[in-house]
């Protein structure tokens, strides 16, 4: 899995929405969650690739955010950076370098949490993408997709991300899963189960990223 397939294979998913002439109703929001549990935290590199992928493709009127998944995600707390770009290019490209100084920052500091609340980053981050109005609305969860909670964080219950896309992005194996792969495949089927049932307009995982990038090329 190459940076350059990683950035291609999300050009194709966000091009089309940025591409409109009425900017109010056409307008795109992503939001970005970043595992930062255990040994996944060491993938930051990737993501930091993803973030200038974004950064680089976004119009304006868009809006972009990057958020933490640690061990409690449902904080504002927990967004490193967000903004809505500018419709002058000049202001744009400020708000652009100030947000990439903000997460290389926070990639410098990075360490592994004890736990990972992904439904708390993604009941946040639904309700960050419904404040926008924008009109394609994208979550992107770069992480492993296991995640631990501790017995005091409550998780269990219906979750809303109605017309809301949701993107697994670099789902990384875990070593149990090369023991029996069964628990990857069954982590996955049960996060889509999840997540459509949330209302979500679509669940997918950017995962093989050569043949995706193939596809693309071809569509």
């Amino acid at each position: 899995m190459t940076k350059r397939l990683l950035v291609v294979a999300l050009f194709g998913l966000l091009a089309a929405g940025s591409a409109c002439t009425e900017q109010r109703s056409h307008s795109q929001a992503v939001y970005m969650l970043v595992d930062t549990s255990g040994t996944y935290a060491a993938e930051i590199k990737k993501a930091q690739s993803i973030v200038n992928y974004l950064l680089g493709t976004l119009q304006a009127g868009d809006s972009l955010a990057v958020a933490r998944v640690k061990t409690r995600s449902f904080s504002e707390k927990d967004i490193i950076a967000k903004v809505t770009f500018d419709s002058q290019p000049s202001q744009a490209n400020a708000q652009k370098r100030e947000f990439r100084a903000k997460f290389d920052a926070f990639a410098k500091t990075v360490g592994g949490s004890a736990y990972t609340d992904i439904t708390g980053g993604l009941i946040q981050g639904g309700m960050f993408l419904n404040e926008t109005g924008a009109g394609k609305k994208t979550i992107l969860i770069f992480s492993d997709m296991q995640e631990e909670l501790d017995k005091a964080t409550i998780r269990d219950f219906k979750i809303d991300l109605k017309n809301i896309r949701v993107v697994a992005v670099n789902v990384v194996k875990l070593k149990t899963d090369n023991i029996d792969p069964r628990k990857y495949m069954g982590r996955l089927e049960a996060w889509q189960k999840r997540v459509e049932a949330a209302g979500a307009s679509e669940w997918r995982i950017i995962n093989d990223i050569e043949r995706l990038d193939a596809l693309l090329a071809r569509s």
